[in-house]
């Protein structure tokens, strides 16, 4: 962990495109490369990817001494719900936990239209075995083995290839739990098995189910797609760690990640805001609001104080995970988002997108409906070429589509229709900006935007207008920030466990114990992955909410010790976060400890972000002009630059665009933009 890696690798694979970048530590060269995805086999994507860059610095693979890997492999098995064959073992009684659910409705839903998502494991893939375990961890009932067999036998012969196991108050005590693991092991050992106490140790026992049930759903396929991997970098000669991105920001080896692979669940959009998080600090603009336009999605977060905010209740698809994550809220509007006319002349961009294949219309691959890409080719935003010449983009063909699907059905100028699509899904994107800063209590004038993807610098300028931030920030490399945050990545696991302390009699002691004994499985797996001690930081946190209440707000716990005055400051800290997220406090009410977490760190060592030279009060210079429609002003002569071309200092007056590999970034009139040491752009937005 602390050799110095003069080379590495980061990977990581979007909707669209995948994206690698290959750094030199000593020299500070760097080599950037993107290649399209492949979704049927991502790890095609993924070597061709590191084939290319290592093809382009003329460099022997072998030299590579680590690899970061971003994913979305866990996220498409969900959504898509192509994950294995899975079955389910569980307590006497609670056949029907995933069915049953929560007795709400999701809060974007209509209340009268609302069907419930179909489970991951239906009813008659679930077997109840006799056993129980009490509240207080007691054991009412050992597991019935002879009963468990049996139903492990029906399972093998329905053709299970996954099983979980989630026994009722596990958390507590999983004797029970690991005693059904062992007779799986023994009759079932094809099957991979995965165990409520092993992947999330609380109560709620449908937020655990389904937490379980899902690990379970696609651990088969990212055991296998690792698995894969691994073997291939082997065959490359390439004898370097494989670290995998998290969705809390952290990375984990290849063991854990097959075994936990719902952790895996947000892997790429992560990556992006640890990416953001350093552009944020090398710009000295600690509080920000990130989007990551890709072709897909555009995915939203918000960092504060340099750090990107978390959640321990997200979700992914209509499915509840209640792990730490980074708090992103992602929506279904990209490059490739997809514009329609509905028979009541209305229209609307996304969620349903054209994908890499067949792409947008302009990509020339069969695709036959408008997109976002589209509107921004006809408009002048982008050229008429992607990743530097390599994919060639037919205007006509992105015209033909506008007018066909959007212009004639509105009876409108095949730009205004143009124009429109854009209006669309930018107001769709500022709702989500929203939701990750107004509703959570945050003036966005206080924060910079910044944008990154393929798309967000195309789109920035006029989001920040609506938004309401002073500044935009566009980074040197936009549309590769998820690999380029892989590289600013350290090993990170998480660890709780219920311990429900019912205020003002809380147990010091039973506190104290249930710490101690997570800091030993944090040391564990911070052993397992070589970590040295120095490299090592542990943090404590709190799950805390007023009595009665049916949610948690995770608050930091002063680390060292479990006292009166820690677990005052502790309390305070709560009434304060609780007044900043809801605009009220009540220091008289009871407040209950709900769970006892650990965050464990492995610190990677860092390669610093490079710098750009200088312009020494020269100006930039335009390479051509493109004509550039901008609404209520038409098409306008515009600037060209070259995103190498610009040095530290150089400033340029809107209208402009820069072009560059991986994205295109628009600077529209009456806008000045300027450049930093580091290359990045940062635009102040003019609200007149």
């Amino acid at each position: 962990m602390s050799d110095t890696l003069p080379l590495v690798v980061a990977i990581d694979v979007g909707g669209t495109f995948t994206d690698v970048i290959l750094v030199d530590g000593e020299s500070g060269r760097r080599w950037i490369t993107k290649t399209p995805s492949t979704p049927s086999d991502q790890s095609i994507g993924f070597f061709t990817g590191l084939e290319k860059v290592t093809g382009q610095a003329n460099i022997d693979s072998a030299l590579i001494r680590r690899v970061f890997h971003g994913s979305t492999v866990a996220t498409n098995a969900i959504l898509e719900g192509k994950g294995a064959r899975t079955g389910m073992l569980v307590t006497d009684g609670f056949k029907y936990v995933l069915e049953i659910g929560r007795h709400d409705i999701p809060r974007k839903e209509n209340l009268y239209t609302w069907i419930k998502p179909v489970r991951p494991v239906p009813p008659r893939r679930i077997r109840e075995v006799p056993e129980r375990v009490l509240l207080d961890g007691s054991i009412e009932r050992s597991l019935d083995a002879v009963a468990t067999c049996a139903a492990i036998e029906e399972l093998k012969e329905m053709g299970v290839e996954s099983v979980a196991v989630v026994f009722l108050h596990s958390y507590a005590n999983a004797v029970n739990e690991k005693a059904a693991a062992a007779l799986l092991a023994e009759h079932f050992p094809e099957a991979h098995v995965s165990i409520s106490s092993d992947v999330l140790p609380v109560f709620r026992e449908f937020e655990r189910a389904m937490v379980t049930v899902l690990n379970a759903f696609i651990h088969p396929q990212v055991s296998r797609y690792i698995g894969g991997l691994s073997a291939g970098l082997k065959q490359r000669s390439i004898d370097a760690p494989l670290l995998i991105m998290k969705s809390n920001g952290g990375v984990f080896g290849p063991r854990q990640a097959a075994n936990q692979a719902i952790n895996m669940a947000l892997s790429g959009p992560a990556a992006g805001v640890i990416g953001a998080g350093v552009v944020a600090k090398s710009s000295g603009h600690l509080n920000a609001i990130t989007i990551d336009i890709g072709g897909t999605s555009a995915d939203v977060s918000l960092i504060r104080s340099g750090q990107p905010a978390m959640t321990n209740e997200s979700e992914i698809g209509p499915f509840p995970i209640q792990i730490p994550t980074i708090d992103i809220h992602t929506i279904g509007a990209g490059g490739g988002s997809v514009a329609t006319v509905s028979d009541y002349g209305v229209l609307t961009v996304g969620p349903q997108s054209a994908g890499a294949d067949p792409g947008p219309a302009c990509y020339g691959k069969g695709g036959q409906h408008p997109t976002v890409t589209d509107a921004n080719l006809v408009l002048g935003r982008i050229p008429e070429y992607l990743l530097g010449g390599e994919v060639e983009l037919e205007r006509d063909q992105a015209k033909r589509a506008i007018v066909k699907y959007v212009a004639d059905p509105l009876g409108m100028d095949l730009y205004e229709a143009a124009a429109g699509i854009l209006d669309i899904v930018n107001n769709n994107m500022v709702g989500a900006l929203k939701v990750v800063s107004v509703e959570k209590g945050y003036d966005p004038g206080e924060f910079a935007l910044i944008a990154f993807g393929g798309a967000g610098p195309m789109h920035a300028s006029e989001l920040s207008r609506q938004l309401g931030t002073k500044t935009v920030v566009i980074p040197a490399l936009p549309g590769i920030l998820c690999a380029v945050g892989l590289l600013a990545t350290d090993l990170q696991y998480d660890y709780v466990r219920t311990c429900l302390q019912r205020a003002p009699e809380y147990d010091l002691e039973l506190m104290r114990r249930v710490f101690g004994e997570l800091s030993t499985l944090a040391q564990q797996g911070l052993n397992e992955e070589g970590v040295s001690e120095a490299q090592r930081r542990l943090d404590w946190l709190a799950d805390v909410r007023y009595a009665k209440q049916g949610y948690e707000i995770t608050v930091q716990f002063p680390t060292g010790d479990v006292n009166a005055e820690t677990v005052s400051l502790l309390v305070e800290d709560f009434h304060q976060r609780h007044e900043q997220l809801y605009t009220f406090c009540d220091r008289e009410a009871a407040v209950e400890i709900v769970n006892l977490r650990i965050k464990a760190t492995g610190i990677v060592d860092k390669l610093e972000l490079s710098t750009v030279g200088s312009c020494n009060g020269t100006d930039a210079k335009s390479r051509f002009t493109r004509e550039v429609y901008f609404s209520d002003r038409g098409f306008q002569t515009t600037p060209v630059y070259a995103r190498e071309d610009l040095l530290a200092g150089h400033t340029l007056k809107g209208p402009a665009i820069v072009d560059q590999l991986d994205t295109t970034t628009v600077v529209f009139p009456r806008e000045i933009a300027r450049v930093d040491a580091q290359g990045a752009i940062f635009i102040e937005i003019d609200h007149e």
